[in-house]
């Protein structure tokens, strides 16, 4: 082999190597870039169902504790009526 062959066979091989490195690195970076988004979508959509579930709670808490406190109204407001009605009756009794 003459010295340029012997070159250009070293040129090729240092070529293909190259290529092969810049290819790996390529593709790391691409894999690196794409864990990062879809981490961040799942990230984001993981918040968002959370998100939800603690609205409906706290919605749900709030509904059972507005419904008790009116139920509780009524039913005060309801036992004064009856109260004062069988009161009454029991004064006009007596009268």
């Amino acid at each position: 082999m003459t010295d340029r062959q012997t070159d250009r066979q070293t040129d090729r091989q240092t070529d293909r190597q190259t290529d092969r490195q810049t290819d790996r690195q390529t593709d790391r970076q691409t894999d690196r870039q794409t864990d990062r988004q879809t981490d961040r979508q799942t990230d984001r959509q993981t918040d968002r169902q959370t998100d939800r579930q603690t609205d409906r709670q706290t919605d749900r808490q709030t509904d059972r504790q507005t419904d008790r406190q009116t139920d509780r109204q009524t039913d005060r407001q309801t036992d004064r009526q009856t109260d004062r009605q069988t009161d009454r009756k029991t004064d006009r009794q007596t009268e």
